[in-house]
């Protein structure tokens, strides 16, 4: 009897720590530095890096693992991501490759041929669990905040109320259910120039940005991420151009109706946008399946 734990431990995290140490020591750290991001010893490093370390071929090959594994190594090296934030990414895939019929399932049949038998009903562990939804929106969020950060012009866009890139689970859909909506705890700042993000994203912190997307959400709109950036008639025509539907409406009436209104008269809107008011900052909102897209977005208008 063996359990896809015991995959995991004996030959997935084996395999991705010495990808991860090789492609560390190739961006200039040390074996002391890279022990320490990995929470390993410095022999093991060495282990790693002389390949000592029995790894798997089909999990070293697998395309998901690598693309991970070269975002990790850059954000480590850089101090753009911290190691608690790695281990996160890693659990993340982890699951997303346990799901029937992925990677780790494949290896795990293979140790068990008899788990075949199950046929595509079974699943190693159940993908659409509550938590595992909630640490793929919030995995997500983070790469499109990465993104933001470190892209060149990004400030000239954040409005004087702040930036929020948030991002919703598959069944929030009801303005009610702010807390099913992640985002970034007191919004994104432009300090000195610089795009900054004060803190880890989490649920349930926005109101206004989360609202227009699960008033959007709502009303048909197919999107699960948003971002509200300074009102710009430059902007929306760009965005026009390059095959988004805009759609306005009222900030100054009730939000989320409005909203609503304007996804009715434009089901196919995926930038909304408001010419504010008395005491109304104009702000435009850009819609997208996730927050990484969003991001992508924005940083195609800088």
């Amino acid at each position: 009897m063996q359990f896809v734990e015991e995959i995991v431990v004996e030959e997935f995290l084996p395999t991705v720590r010495s990808l991860l140490a090789g492609a560390l020591r190739e961006r200039g750290l040390t074996q002391s530095e890279v022990a320490g991001m990995l929470g390993i010893s410095q022999s093991a490093v060495s282990k790693y890096a002389h390949g000592d370390v029995t790894t798997n071929d089909r999990i070293a090959a697998d395309e998901r693992v690598k693309a991970l594994v070269a975002e990790l190594a850059d954000g480590l090296a850089d101090g753009d991501i911290t190691p608690v934030q790695a281990l996160i990414e890693i659990e993340v895939l982890i699951r997303d490759l346990e799901a029937g019929g992925d990677l780790l399932a494949q290896l795990h049949e293979d140790a068990v041929p008899e788990l075949a038998d199950y046929g595509s009903s079974f699943r190693v562990h159940d993908p659409d669990s509550e938590l595992r939804t909630s640490e793929r929106v919030l995995s997500s969020l983070r790469r499109g905040l990465r993104s933001l950060e470190n892209a060149s012009g990004f400030t000239r866009l954040i409005p004087a109320v702040g930036s929020n890139l948030v991002a919703c689970t598959p069944d929030a859909d009801d303005v009610d259910d702010i807390d099913d909506v992640a985002g970034v705890p007191g919004r994104i700042f432009d300090v000195k120039g610089q795009a900054t993000v004060p803190a880890d994203p989490e649920f349930g912190v926005s109101e206004h940005v989360a609202t227009v997307l699960l008033a959007a959400r709502r009303h048909g709109a197919a999107a699960a991420a948003a971002i509200n950036v300074t009102y710009d008639p430059e902007l929306l025509d760009t965005l026009a151009e390059r095959g988004h539907v805009t759609a306005e409406f009222d900030e100054e009436g009730d939000v989320a109706s409005s909203v609503g209104a304007a996804i009715e008269d434009e089901p196919d809107a995926t930038v909304l946008y408001q010419t504010g008011g008395m005491g109304i900052e104009p702000l435009i909102y850009v819609l997208g399946p996730d927050a990484e897209s969003v991001a992508e977005t924005i940083r195609s208008l800088i």
